[in-house]
């Protein structure tokens, strides 16, 4: 139980600083193991009445796979921007690229009580609304909309394999932008579990925050 509490705040010492990142939580594990990993920080810090996201990226090297560890408090509108240019550095480099280096979240499998981690190399970020595809949108408010249809959680499978299999009908996953890192994690999980036909044709690889 110990082991797990320091999963859930995880606790980093440097220079003398005690900095706490307090990591999202689901009940279930993706992957469980990641090899020659790089971790990246990305802190939750206030100033005033603003809140910022802070990344410490002193340890990542380019060739690895690059562990996130994002404070589940951060709104998206702030993580993913950060996200985004970390991305782009790791993308755009050439000298050391390594094209079997992944990126990862990672989480806390509350059941497992283990950490865990979700893949999120080959999705595209955009600050914007989707200009086509079938819109599934996740609130703030954890509500989720099919082309501005309001459809409950474990209805959304059922709802989205009526819909016939072609590009004009390729599944655009949205959220919005205040939603919190940690029920975006969630959604993501959620997201992984789907069984749709034809899923590699269907579902593009890119997210949308708005």
């Amino acid at each position: 139980m110990k082991y797990f509490t320091l999963i859930v705040l995880f606790t980093l010492f440097s220079c003398g600083n005690k900095e706490d990142i307090l990591l999202p939580k689901a009940d279930t594990t993706i992957v469980k193991n990641v090899d020659d990993l790089s971790p990246i920080y990305i802190f939750f810090r206030t100033k005033g009445k603003d809140t910022l996201a802070e990344v410490n990226r002193k340890n990542s090297i380019i060739s690895t796979n690059w562990i996130l560890n994002v404070d589940k408090r951060l709104p998206l509108r702030l993580a993913i921007l950060e996200i985004m240019k970390l991305q782009q550095k790791k993308r755009e480099e050439k000298a050391h690229k390594n094209e079997k280096a992944e990126n990862y979240y990672s989480y806390a499998d509350t059941i497992g009580k283990n950490l865990a981690f979700i893949p999120f190399t080959n999705v595209y970020y955009k600050m914007e609304k989707p200009k086509a595809g079938v819109v599934v949108f996740f609130t703030k408010n954890n509500e989720i909309l099919v082309d501005d249809m309001v459809v409950k959680q474990e209805e959304l499978q059922t709802y989205l394999n009526k819909f016939p299999s072609s590009t004009s009908n390729q599944y655009v996953f949205c959220f919005d932008k205040n939603l919190n890192f940690g029920s975006y994690i969630q959604n993501k999980i959620f997201i992984n579990s789907f069984k749709l036909p034809s899923s590699e044709f269907n579902i593009k690889q890119e997210e949308f925050f708005y």
